[in-house]
């Protein structure tokens, strides 16, 4: 189908342009960008530099796609990356930066994740799949963030911390380590509440498979044991299904260590 491009946008001569798409009144298009399928571009919205998005991304009114990244090592005119899937929705004035060092930098996006209104995702970050930033969520350089998390509005995650798939993060948390998948976090700092049952219940998780992560999440956050001493306790004691395997390894990775956990879990309800 034909473009409906309205008049007063305003897109680059270099740009590669889709079928299918609308661009709104006064939205901006600069740089070597490749545009996919069935997008929309909001009246007022910017996306610049070198920025690929995959078919039907929406980017509402006055958002700003793809701009240098706020850090200091940047160097004004370096060729970095920003790579996007497909069927995200940009809210309005969301901002999401591209990497910092020229030939290797990248910030990466999923597909099928929402970024509500001023949601920010810095320099270097990746994303995955099915995610949700919501209002003024926050992803600081560096950071990655696994399938199906949920951060809170008014929440920020620190450099280089990652966010486990399934994790809900509670608004107006403030992110300085490692946040575990599957789990319930919130607070400043952000501690482990308890398994998201009902986040997992969602994505189809069985009752079965339930059962042995909350065994583990019991040793792993509410024990006492030192997390390596955890480790090879559930490693002995609980079934290893892949779950499970999933939520040991990202603690063996962890650099910045886990987020803390409260002395009594909650219901996870």
């Amino acid at each position: 189908m034909a473009n409906k491009i309205h008049s007063t946008a305003i897109i680059a001569s270099d740009v590669k342009l889709g079928d299918n798409l609308v661009i709104g009144p006064y939205a901006v298009l600069e740089g070597e960008i490749v545009l996919g399928d069935n997008i929309e571009v909001g009246a007022h919205a910017v996306v610049s530099g070198w920025t690929t998005l995959g078919r039907g991304n929406r980017i509402f009114p006055h958002a700003a796609i793809g701009f240098d990244p706020q850090d200091k090592k940047y160097k004004c005119g370096d060729k970095t990356f920003l790579e996007v899937g497909e069927n995200n929705i940009f809210r309005e004035f969301c901002t999401i930066h591209r990497g910092t060092l020229e030939g290797s930098a990248i910030t990466r996006i999923g597909s099928n994740n929402l970024f509500m209104a001023y949601a920010h995702v810095a320099h270097d970050c990746i994303v995955g799949d099915g995610c949700v930033l919501a209002n003024s969520g926050t992803l600081a350089g560096h950071v990655t963030v696994e399938d199906q998390v949920i951060v809170g509005g008014l929440s920020a995650v620190h450099q280089f911390c990652r966010v486990g798939r399934n994790a809900m993060i509670g608004g107006c948390s403030r992110v300085v380590q490692d946040v575990p998948p599957y789990s319930l976090c919130v607070g400043g700092p952000a501690l482990v509440y308890n398994l998201n049952a009902i986040g997992l219940r969602r994505a189809g998780v069985t009752a079965e498979s339930m059962k042995h992560l909350k065994e583990a999440f019991r040793i792993m956050f509410h024990s006492g044991l030192a997390k390596n001493t955890a480790v090879e306790q559930i490693e002995k004691d609980v079934q290893l299904t892949d779950h499970v395997k999933h939520l040991l390894d990202f603690a063996k990775a962890s650099e910045r260590g886990l987020c803390g956990s409260v002395k009594e879990p909650s219901s996870g309800e």
